[in-house]
């Protein structure tokens, strides 16, 4: 269990990593006995990551509610639902007081798109459960996110393998 105040960490910008840093502090966490959650706000159900089979392993509560990129999407009113209902998940597992550690994977698309109300975001996290550190990634986060977190991590693209026509890889991306 965590003993001292909760951190808000932030992963953000446009480069390659958010996701796998806040997975890294996943994985630490629970090796540390933490109880963890996972809320993914993006990626669909059929995306089979080694970090979802890395959390089944040391048996943390993952949610995967998004249904892939809204460049993808057939309809988007159905992906907005998606997305609040994410945000849904993710207020009740922050005031559960359950968890020692949320990530909250992608979770600043919610608000880019509309979705979820900047200000509402920002009250749950101030009114999370005591004993509840976050990991919030996705790019463009907002600032009034900025402002309350104790960490913000932005990560700048400076060349990437798929601008070269190299597609995402097992082991390194997903």
């Amino acid at each position: 269990m965590v003993a001292q105040e909760p951190l808000l960490l932030v992963n953000t910008g446009h480069g390659k990593g958010k996701s796998s840093a806040a997975f890294g502090v996943m994985a630490r966490g629970s090796m540390r006995g933490w109880t963890v959650g996972v809320v993914q706000f993006v990626k669909g159900g059929k995306w089979k990551t080694g970090e979802r089979k890395l959390a089944d392993k040391l048996d943390i509560t993952w949610h995967t509610l998004g249904d892939g990129f809204t460049w993808e999407s057939d309809d988007l009113d159905e992906t907005a639902a998606k997305g609040r209902h994410a945000w849904d998940v993710a207020t009740a597992m922050l005031a559960s007081g359950h968890y020692d550690l949320l990530i909250l994977d992608e979770c600043t698309y919610i608000m880019k798109y509309g979705w979820v109300p900047v200000a509402d975001v920002v009250a749950s996290l101030e009114a999370r459960s005591t004993r509840t550190n976050v990991v919030l990634t996705g790019r463009d986060c907002p600032q009034e996110v900025i402002d309350i977190a104790d960490t913000v991590t932005e990560m700048v693209k400076v060349k990437h393998a798929y601008e070269r026509g190299i597609k995402a890889r097992k082991g390194i991306e997903y």
